[in-house]
Order: structure tokens, then C-alpha cells, then sequence
């Protein structure tokens, strides 16, 4: 009995594993993408069991462990990056470092949460310059503008969608767009921000709906809307932030790509994971919240904060404009096949990169 059994968990695990591998857009196959810890978590448990409870002399055993073992290859090629085995993509910024910084907070509050005091005491406790807050609907607007005295530039859009979004800053923000590039009720806010020393950086604050079977049942409109994001920033010579909730995992394939086309690059790489979805369940979380930017920038700090009653934790990141410094960091490779591919995407939803906001393009 035991055999059967763990030749059935083989099974589901190589497809678990290999599933997402595939170009298939279906939610069912894409939401393999997420889980990716803990399948390398659940493959390395299967192989013990393996070992214990099968006849090692067996070749069907061996063949059972060499596909476990494998399933746990893929993984952790996956998500090894992503600790600090692995070298830093992002180069921590100089403790002396003159430059100007900027400390953004991102946050999705959850529609029908109603604990916006704890979001409040976090922005009063650690000042950001920038808080980005996704899900966010009038009755959000209405306890955040508590914040205006200090974060007096705003773009306002309450939804009751679950794809609301407000943006308040510190930093004189300006030639603001708020877009919806792919859906026509899911925002994104495109805007350049003055940092205190008077450069000027372009930001873009995101937000795609999820594949999932009571919203998109494909990932087509999130992958277009992550890929034209990429390819338009890559063509800027300004210093750029892409933060938000992407809804998708640090290491899949469609964020990847992102890198890819971009060229921003990932400061969680080298240091951790930084899990901000699901908040309630320790053992089901993944990284759904990002911060990408140029090589402009070096990293000053990345946590994850406490729960404010969300599903998701909000995350700090301060980033240091440090051009010389951070000259010499490496996005990873993309080439001619990636572009073309984050082209046909687009093509698909019948979007394209000149549909993105260039804020600061004429500055």
C-alpha cells in the first residue's frame, strides 16, 4: 500500500513541478508557480519516505527517488536565489552613502479590512517617503487622509473591485498618469518623483488581477501588463522604481521575464524571500509583493512588517540613488527570443509597450 501511495505523491509532484515549466496560461497550471518553497520542502519529505518505506533493491524505487529528487533540483533552482546562499544581485548601499534615498512602503490593505490605524501608526512609526496602498477603496481614502499634512501629493483612485489604489507622498511627484493598460478596472499610477537632493526618478505602481478561477481564469492579462511595464522601462535612461503587488512569485517564469526585458533588477536576490502573501497561513506564503529598480539604485533595507489586518504584510524598502556605485551591478541576461516573447504577450491582449505612461521621458 505504501508503494502506491508514494508513487501517486511522485507523480503529483512532477506534475506540480513541470506543469508551470509550460507555456499554459490556465490559472490551475500558473498557480504552480507559487508554492515553489514549499513543494522543495514537500519533494526533499517525499524522497525520505521514499528511502524509508520502500525496498531500496527495487528498481521502481530508484527510478521514484531520481524523479523526487529531480522535482527537488527544479525547485530549488527556482528558489535558491532568493536566500543568502546565493550572491546579492543588489549591492547594499554605503553607510555613508550621500545620495538621496527614498523609503517606499507598499500595502495591500484588503478591501473589507477595516484596521487602518495600524496601517497609519506604521507610516507615523518609520516615515516613509512614498506609501503605495492597493485594494484600497473610498472608505480607505477617507481614514488616510489623515496623512496628507505630511504626504501632501496624492493620485487617488478608490475601486470596489479590489483594485483600488492611492499613492501618497512626501516627494513632489508630477506628469502623473493613472492608466488602466490592460483591463479597464484595474489601475496602475505612472508619475516621477523629485527626491531630495532634485533628481528626478520615474516610478510605477502596479497592480494585475491574478489568474484564479473568481477573476481571470488565464494569467494573459497580468503577464501583458507586467511585460509592456518591462519593456518601457527599459528603454529609459532615468532612474526607475516598479513596485506594487504583481500578483505573481518573485521566480516565475512571467516575472523572470520581467527582469529580463527590463533589465531592473531584484534586491530580494541574495538576501530572502520576503514572503507578504498569506498573511494568516505560515506555511502558505510567497512573495507577492515587489520592489524592482535600475541599477541606479543600491539597497539601504527591505523588511516585511507587521500584519495590519490584511492578507497581505505590508514591506519597507529604502533605496539609495547611488549611479557610480551601482554601475556595475547585473541585471540577468535577456536576449532576442525573451523580447519577442514578451512582444507576443502583449500582441495577445492587444496592448503594447507605447500604451505605458514614459513620465520625466522630456525632463
Amino acid at each position: 500500500m505504501s508503494f502506491y501511495i508514494l508513487l501517486v505523491l511522485t507523480l503529483l509532484m512532477v506534475i506540480a513541478t513541470l506543469g508551470p515549466m509550460f507555456r499554459i496560461s490556465h490559472w490551475i497550471v500558473r498557480s504552480g508557480d507559487f508554492p515553489r518553497l514549499q513543494l522543495a520542502m514537500l519533494a526533499a519529505l517525499l524522497v525520505l519516505a521514499q528511502c524509508a518505506w520502500l525496498d531500496l533493491t527495487q528498481l521502481s524505487t530508484g527510478i521514484m527517488i531520481l524523479a523526487a529528487l529531480g522535482c527537488l533540483a527544479v525547485q530549488l533552482w527556482w528558489v535558491l536565489p532568493y536566500t543568502p546562499l546565493l550572491p546579492k544581485e543588489v549591492k547594499t548601499a554605503k553607510p555613508s552613502v550621500t545620495e538621496a534615498k527614498i523609503t517606499i512602503l507598499t500595502s495591500n490593505v484588503l478591501t473589507p479590512n477595516r484596521q487602518a490605524d495600524k496601517l497609519i501608526a506604521l507610516v507615523k512609526q518609520y516615515q516613509p517617503d512614498v506609501l503605495v496602498t492597493l485594494e484600497s477603496d473610498q472608505w480607505w481614502e477617507d481614514q488616510l487622509s489623515v496623512l496628507e499634512e505630511s504626504m501632501p501629493y496624492t493620485v487617488k483612485c478608490p475601486l470596489e473591485n479590489l483594485y483600488g489604489m492611492h499613492v501618497y507622498s512626501k516627494l513632489p511627484m508630477a506628469d502623473t498618469s493613472l492608466s488602466f493598460l490592460v483591463e479597464e478596472d484595474v489601475p496602475s499610477v505612472h508619475t516621477t518623483l523629485k527626491l531630495n537632493n532634485g533628481r528626478v526618478i520615474r516610478a510605477h505602481f502596479l497592480h494585475p488581477a491574478p489568474p484564479s478561477p473568481t477573476e481571470n481564469t488565464e494569467s494573459d492579462e497580468r503577464d501583458a501588463e507586467i511585460e509592456i511595464v518591462g519593456r518601457s522601462v527599459a528603454e529609459s535612461d532615468m532612474p526607475v522604481i516598479v513596485t506594487g503587488d504583481l500578483n505573481d512569485v518573485a521566480w516565475s517564469k512571467t516575472t523572470r521575464l520581467f527582469r529580463k526585458v527590463s533589465g531592473l533588477l531584484d534586491p530580494r536576490i541574495g538576501r530572502g524571500v520576503f514572503c507578504t502573501f498569506h498573511a494568516d497561513y505560515a506555511f502558505l506564503r510567497w512573495p507577492l509583493d515587489h520592489v524592482f529598480h535600475s541599477k541606479h539604485f543600491t539597497l539601504g533595507f527591505m523588511k516585511r512588517m507587521p500584519s495590519i489586518g490584511s492578507d497581505h504584510f505590508p514591506l519597507l524598502t529604502q533605496l539609495a540613488l547611488s549611479p557610480e556605485y551601482g554601475a556595475d551591478q547585473q541585471a540577468v541576461a535577456g536576449d532576442e527570443e525573451d523580447e519577442q516573447l514578451a512582444k507576443e504577450m502583449a500582441r495577445e491582449e492587444n496592448v503594447s509597450k507605447e500604451d505605458v505612461p514614459e513620465p520625466g521621458k522630456h525632463v
